[in-house]
């Protein structure tokens, strides 16, 4: 398979383009340089008119993606650093969800964290049966500074939403299912063929009624959106220097449960 870039397989089928995490060492982990390449990419298949699909994928069946931060990672960086890589996540969903492409998210394991505001970002969602989610932020002192306070609620509305972000709570594949977060759920062994199909399906039809089909919805929630998306990153700022998410660092390294203060 070609591997344009560490990390990363691009595997070109028609007018079908299939991006393959490839870090299974990490997790398929989000790597800031990853991430950086991503963008690039990104921004250059928006004016690729031979490519209507973009499939996104992990390698192997075990994780779709950690994301970017765990614990672990967060109190290796600064806190400046750690809020310029989530804006950096932030510009790169941002940029995917707005591709005229249609982007599907193949989910083949488990999804963790910023790798669920990944799929957020994608316009479809599709998972195998042995998939588990979680956004286990709020258990570290934290919320999803990615986009999932903005995007989830569109998808499962505000309440389940709410609850899942704020339980931190994980769902596996026939929840996901049944709250539409996912499109449909398929075996592994069969899960990127169908959605191979899928993909060539919608390739097939008009590029132009299938990206302004996309760019009409676009346009209907755009408003809310980008006021929502600012907030986030303001709180998300404040956030890093609060006293809870120090504490919920310590308490992880420590393995004991957090003293949150709501300050």
């Amino acid at each position: 398979m070609p591997q344009t870039f560490e990390g990363l397989i691009e595997v070109r089928e028609g007018a079908v383009l299939h991006l393959t995490i490839d870090r299974p060492g990490d997790l398929n982990r989000l790597s800031p340089e990853l991430v950086d390449y991503l963008t690039t990419l990104v921004a250059r298949l928006r004016e690729d008119p031979d490519i209507h699909v973009v499939v996104i994928s992990g390698s192997g069946d075990e994780f779709f993606s950690m994301g970017l931060l765990n614990p672990v990672i967060r109190a290796s960086l600064s806190k400046d650093d750690v809020v310029r890589l989530v804006r950096r996540a932030n510009a790169l969903f941002d940029a995917l969800e707005s591709m005229p492409q249609i982007v599907i998210a193949c989910i083949n394991g488990k999804v963790l964290a910023g790798a669920v505001e990944l799929a957020l970002a994608c316009d479809l969602r599709y998972a195998a049966s042995h998939v588990t989610l979680q956004m286990p932020e709020a258990a570290w002192g934290g919320f999803p500074g990615a986009g999932a306070p903005v995007r989830l609620p569109m998808l499962v509305g505000r309440a389940r939403a709410l609850e899942l972000m704020c339980t931190a709570r994980q769902i596996d594949s026939a929840e996901m299912n049944a709250l539409a977060l996912v499109q449909g759920v398929h075996p592994k062994e069969t899960l990127r063929q169908e959605v191979g199909r899928i993909a060539q399906q919608i390739a097939a039809n008009g590029p132009l009624a299938v990206r302004g089909a996309k760019r009409i919805m676009a346009v209907r929630q755009e408003p809310g959106s980008r006021a929502a998306r600012e907030l986030s990153d303001a709180l998300r700022h404040a956030l890093e220097w609060s006293h809870d998410v120090d504490e919920g660092l310590a308490a992880h390294r420590q393995n004991r449960q957090p003293q949150f203060k709501g300050r």
